[in-house]
């Protein structure tokens, strides 16, 4: 790698590191092709990245982000997850993990945080953005449908007394 195509990749992963909300930092030892393409497919379905980091260049990268605070990650095998939104690279890399154990995961950072493996799999574990809101759509939308019953349900009996007098009559 000449020193223009160094540049090149430390600029892709800065800009990388400074438009991600999380950044979850992997050893991949013992991976084949088949599985970095399926967690690459994964990551990329749930709106996020995976790339094989050099690490020396990455730490350069690192400087004036964010998560400059992860350069002592950065050592041996190492893959970056990235994701625009705060909890689906760490979702799919942990899930991923869990069914893998060549993929290990070292630890990550949420915007000016520093997580270890722990605090990677708690964030893993939020729901999304999407989940989140479906859920408030169902809470706002339940009451709503409860008000529209018991609003309808005394005129129904009415209509219904209405009926039977006047069916006697």
């Amino acid at each position: 790698m000449d020193r223009q195509q160094k540049k090149e990749s430390v600029e892709q992963y800065n800009s990388t590191f400074t438009d991600s909300q999380s950044v979850i930092v992997t050893h991949y030892k013992g991976l084949t092709v088949a599985q970095m393409s399926d967690l690459r497919v994964k990551l990329l379905e749930a709106g996020a990245g995976f790339k094989v980091a050099k690490n020396r260049l990455a730490k350069i990268a690192l400087k004036g982000t964010s998560y400059e605070n992860l350069d002592d990650l950065f050592s041996g095998p190492t893959g970056i997850a990235y994701s625009s939104d705060s909890v689906s690279a760490a979702k799919v890399v942990y899930e991923f993990a869990k069914d893998n154990d060549k993929l290990v995961i070292v630890g990550g950072g949420l915007g000016e945080n520093r997580l270890d493996v722990a605090g990677v799999e708690a964030l893993a574990k939020l729901p999304s953005l999407d989940e989140l809101r479906g859920k408030l759509v169902g809470m706002i939308q339940t009451p709503a449908s409860r008000m529209a019953s018991i609003t309808q349900a005394p005129a129904g009996q009415l209509a219904r007394v209405f009926g039977a007098y006047g069916s006697q009559g």
